[in-house]
């Protein structure tokens, strides 16, 4: 298409047309879709990515200017926004995981483990699972017990990737803050 037609599609976008949106998608989505792909990796997460850029940028449409640029531009940069946001999310539910981990093993290294440790811990966590919302307990038991990957529990639930995510993040902070008050309180 001609430029003439990229700047009808900026302005009716703005305007909020959503035969506009459709057809940014149709340019652009595999082009978001690969850029979140070689960035993250992971090509479930690239997927959520997509979503979350054409999601954002059509709520934020008031904000594009198409004077200043094209709609294929400002939709590469939310895209950018968005890929660093997903590995900001990643290395912070890493660092979750390896908190709660430290938080659960602190202690337990310089004795030998005798078999009703790992019933202990169990039942410990088991407890505090119980105590997490309803959605956090379901994708954490999932992880924990059944040893499903994120995008399996996505799968499983109906649930979108992020949400899962999401649910995973806040559920290992609880569990890690629980652990930590109970790990203070016993020494």
């Amino acid at each position: 298409m001609t430029s003439a037609s990229d700047e009808q599609l900026g302005r009716g976008f703005v305007e909020g047309d959503e035969a506009c949106l459709t057809e940014a998608y149709r340019r652009w989505g595999a082009l978001v879709f690969t850029l979140a792909a070689r960035k993250l990796g992971d090509a479930e997460e690239a997927k959520d990515v997509t979503q979350q850029v054409f999601v954002g940028a059509w709520r934020s449409r008031k904000g594009f200017d198409p004077q200043r640029g094209s709609l294929k531009t400002w939709i590469l940069g939310i895209t950018q926004k968005k890929v660093a946001d997903a590995l900001t999310r990643r290395s912070r539910h890493l660092r979750d995981v390896e908190a709660v981990t430290a938080a659960s093993s602190t202690g337990q290294q310089q004795e030998q483990p005798t078999p009703s440790d790992g019933v202990l811990d169990f039942v410990l966590l088991t407890d505090e699972l119980e105590k997490l919302p309803e959605q956090q307990q379901t994708v954490l038991r999932m992880a924990f017990f059944e040893d499903l990957t994120q995008a399996q529990i996505a799968e499983r639930t109906g649930l979108p990737l992020g949400t899962v995510k999401s649910h995973t993040r806040r559920g290992l902070m609880r569990l890690k803050n629980r652990l930590e008050v109970d790990g203070g309180a016993h020494r």
